[in-house]
């Protein structure tokens, strides 16, 4: 009797609301885990023109729950039809010892833009494809010059089935690590899947950003750190052309994957590699060091997976 009456007392206690410095406490350890584990633009990043509020990515929700030692159980709900996959899934989290803390949604569809379309692989398939599922998609030039026109034709559905189901579950587990954290305040989310067209709209105004710290000589060290590897969708690729001191010219290539991580190279190979996983939603196994200036790409291998294979 008197072992039930503790057990009892316990889980009154447990249910009781947390004090100011119970929740004061948390926050600080989310800070302190975001200052001294997770990296910018690896677990979480700022977006440009959508303020100064870290958006918190899927490496990064996965170092919260680390942290507050949490078990996600997802639920996937099919909304596919026959020209489109979707996908709801209902993220639950417990505790270790399995009570329910809280829940977080996220949605997919093969009919988001970015999923939708992707360029022809040559003139003849855009020409040969049926007018209602090509099109012409005007972007602005790189560094203020013309705009460009891309051909592009619709992507087959099933073909990045698995890619959309994955983009579901990443949304909801941000969400619920969010929710049940209580770090809402301190990131935000999903404004890394917004197109960039939103963030060069005259009634966005990015937030001053705040002043960088001095290098360090730790510069030094993060040079030399082991070779690190990622595998992931890649989301955009994109280069820069400039001129050396010396006048010699160079192209430096920027690849960001879905979560908008971004990757730099010098290799063209690399590039059109990237490319070409992007353009077949095919996973990039992408090797890497964090250098001075950002994660520096030592080698990208894609390869095309038998359908229904997991990445």
């Amino acid at each position: 009797m008197g072992e039930t009456a503790n057990v009892y007392e316990l889980q009154r206690q447990e249910q009781r609301p947390l004090t100011a410095v119970q929740v004061r406490a948390q926050v600080n350890l989310i800070q302190e885990v975001m200052k001294s584990v997770m990296q910018d633009g690896q677990h979480y990043g700022v977006i440009p023109g959508a303020g100064s509020k870290p958006t918190l990515l899927k490496p990064g929700a996965e170092k919260l729950m680390l942290t507050f030692q949490l078990s996600p159980d997802l639920a996937v709900e099919d909304l596919s039809t026959s020209d489109a996959h979707r996908y709801r899934v209902t993220c639950r989290i417990c505790d270790r010892t399995g009570n329910f803390l809280g829940a977080g949604l996220g949605e997919a569809s093969s009919n988001e833009e970015k999923y939708k379309w992707r360029a022809a692989v040559c003139p003849e398939e855009f020409d040969e494809t049926p007018e209602d599922r090509k099109r012409k998609k005007w972007k602005k030039g790189y560094g203020g010059g013309a705009a460009q026109a891309i051909k592009q034709i619709r992507t087959e559905p099933a073909d990045i089935a698995n890619t959309i189901l994955k983009m579901a579950k990443k949304r909801a587990l941000v969400d619920a690590a969010l929710t049940v954290t209580g770090a809402s305040d301190i990131f935000t989310q999903d404004i890394e899947d917004m197109p960039p067209e939103m963030f060069t709209r005259k009634d966005v105004v990015p937030e001053k950003q705040p002043p960088k710290e001095p290098a360090r000589k730790a510069h030094a060290e993060k040079t030399s750190q082991a070779e690190l590897s990622a595998s992931c969708l890649i989301n955009d690729v994109t280069h820069k052309d400039g001129k050396k001191k010396d006048g010699t010219e160079y192209r430096v290539y920027a690849i960001t994957d879905e979560d908008g991580t971004k990757y730099a190279t010098f290799s063209e190979t690399f590039a059109d590699l990237a490319q070409w996983a992007k353009e077949n939603g095919i996973e990039a196994e992408i090797t890497y060091v964090i250098g001075q200036y950002g994660n520096k790409i030592i080698n990208l291998t894609a390869e095309a997976r038998e359908p229904g294979s997991e990445g």
